[in-house]
């Protein structure tokens, strides 16, 4: 069976996610989607908003840039959020995107100290990698230093007992029921304390 350390199953799964750069947001265009989202008239809007028609058209048409105060006013009027203006709507709005990993079917891939189970592994552009990890490690020296990523890992103990080692606080035991959520950049390693090897969920974060 292949080896492959975790830093390379994270790595291979960023691969296949977005990789669109993010374009200029046309703010006129966006307010003006918005409202035509609501079925608004130019007046309509504006009084909402409490601006004058002319400002509104001259906003929607790029024609002026608008003070904080109008932005506040703009997003009260339409019921939104001032960071909401700045979002742009998606290019392709994907909806019901779902897999299904039957027990047992998960892509296999296996390290010195790990035996993960990639879950999800057919679907394109995750913003999660998740995978269940047999513990087979049961010292900290039994690792190559320490594991560290980008993104936030969030680990949940099926069964068994394991030591959860980080970089900047002292080990935790954990048993089935018990999760953690940490920063991945931070070293962590964990090792099986009971006598059988530990199962683990695992699901990291790829955006």
């Amino acid at each position: 069976m292949e080896s492959k350390d975790p830093k390379t199953l994270i790595r291979l799964a960023r691969a296949a996610g977005p990789t669109d750069a993010a374009e200029p947001l046309d703010l006129g265009a966006r307010v003006r989607e918005l409202r035509k989202a609501r079925a608004w008239t130019l007046e309509q809007a504006a009084g909402q908003a409490g601006l004058a028609r002319s400002t509104l058209s001259k906003i929607e048409n790029g024609q002026m840039s608008p003070t904080y105060d109008a932005l506040k006013k703009l997003a009260t009027g339409l019921e939104i959020s001032v960071p909401q203006l700045f979002t742009p709507p998606q290019k392709e709005q994907v909806n019901g995107r779902m897999v299904v990993t039957k027990s047992g079917d998960g892509a296999a891939q296996a390290t010195t100290t790990y035996e993960h189970e990639l879950l999800a592994e057919n679907l394109t552009k995750k913003q999660m990698l998740p995978y269940r990890a047999r513990i087979r490690a049961r010292k900290l020296d039994e690792f190559d230093g320490w594991v560290r990523h980008d993104g936030e890992e969030f680990l949940y103990v099926l069964t068994g007992v394991i030591c959860l080692y980080t970089e900047f606080y002292e080990p935790i035991e954990m048993r089935r029921g018990d999760s953690a959520y940490y920063d991945a950049t931070m070293g962590h390693n964990v090792v099986s304390v009971s006598p059988e090897d530990a199962n683990i969920l695992w699901v990291t974060s790829l955006a």
